[in-house]
């Protein structure tokens, strides 16, 4: 017996009208299959609220000429070595370096590194993108 279940759900014409639209835009084949991701999500982002565990990366952009710059970036780092799982380090051009760091951890030990590496002078752009562990998402 399959685990898949159908149910009906009702929606303003208009409504659907635009969901449709959106999910031949992302090339969806069907409703379910955009239905499902829109929960997956919701699903993550409970998940940073309540786990123990998220994954995700942190995206940085730098000037690496400015003074002291990456030393110091390397100090917060290895003050968080325990969920960082990988960084790769892309220079863009002579002035400026894009670095990629891979983490696993509790959703508020990523974020705060996350935020100790945008505050420090000379971090041009910061991102974190949380996701998932996949362990809790079927």
């Amino acid at each position: 017996m399959s685990n898949l279940v159908r149910f009906g759900i009702s929606l303003d014409r208009g409504l659907l009208e635009k969901f449709d639209r959106l999910i031949g835009a992302k090339s969806y084949g069907t409703r379910s299959e955009a239905f499902r991701d829109l929960i997956r999500q919701e699903l993550v982002e409970e998940e940073w609220h309540d786990a123990k565990e998220i994954a995700g990366a942190i995206t940085l952009i730098y000037d690496h000429h400015k003074r002291e710059l990456v030393n110091k970036l390397l100090d917060i780092q290895h003050d968080f070595g325990a969920i960082i799982i990988s960084a790769q380090h892309i220079h863009l051009d002579h002035n400026n370096c894009l670095e990629l760091l891979a983490v696993r951890g509790a959703p508020q030990k990523v974020q705060r590194l996350s935020e100790n590496l945008k505050a420090v002078k000379g971090v041009k752009h910061a991102t974190l993108s949380m996701s998932t562990t996949g362990k809790e998402i079927t």
